[in-house]
């Protein structure tokens, strides 16, 4: 599993990528663009992780309400009256094995629910952060018209490169992997 897998993990591309974004940052924008990408990128980090803690927090209570209707159904088991031997037509009579204690909820089991319950969490809580935060990074990047052309014009630039690079390592025969770059 990697650590892409969740959304408050999610790094960069890359120091090359980097390094050539930020080129692009500073020749194809003006400052003002410059700050409503960093504003638009905090926000989404932002959402990414509150919707990670918000999603850990409720796994934690989902898996707090299992456990305690697991042990509530396992007293009423144990309370209730059960039979000990059961009778066949032919007169025949065998014990019945008490069960009541492999039923009985142990320290793993409970260890167990409350780790995979916050693990769910954190991915539904974190991709739905980053869906919600990707959404309110997009509205801020589309208020002004202006600045919203100027840094499509930089992206699309950016991206050209990028495909320029790849072109270029392909055409060397160049090992490594070309699909991350």
């Amino acid at each position: 599993m990697s650590s892409d897998s969740f959304a408050i993990l999610r790094k960069h591309a890359g120091p090359d990528l980097t390094a050539l974004a930020e080129e692009h940052m500073k020749h194809d924008l003006q400052q003002s663009d410059r700050e409503t990408l960093q504003k638009a990128a905090g926000k989404l980090s932002t959402y990414a992780a509150i919707g990670s803690v918000i999603g850990i927090g409720l796994g934690i209570w989902a898996a707090y309400r299992i456990r305690s209707t697991r042990a509530a159904m396992f007293n009423a088991f144990r309370a209730a009256e059960k039979p000990t031997h059961v009778q066949f037509a032919g007169g025949r009579t065998e014990v019945i094995p008490e069960i009541t204690p492999l039923l009985q909820p142990t320290a793993l089991g409970d260890y167990t629910t409350y780790f995979f319950f916050s693990l769910g969490g954190l991915f539904l809580g974190g991709e739905t952060g980053a869906l919600t935060g990707s959404i309110a990074a997009n509205r801020t990047i589309t208020r002004d018209p202006e600045s919203r052309k100027r840094i499509e014009t930089a992206f699309r630039r950016f991206r050209a490169d990028v495909l320029r690079r790849q072109a270029e390592t392909l055409e060397r025969g160049a090992d490594g992997n070309v699909l991350s770059m």
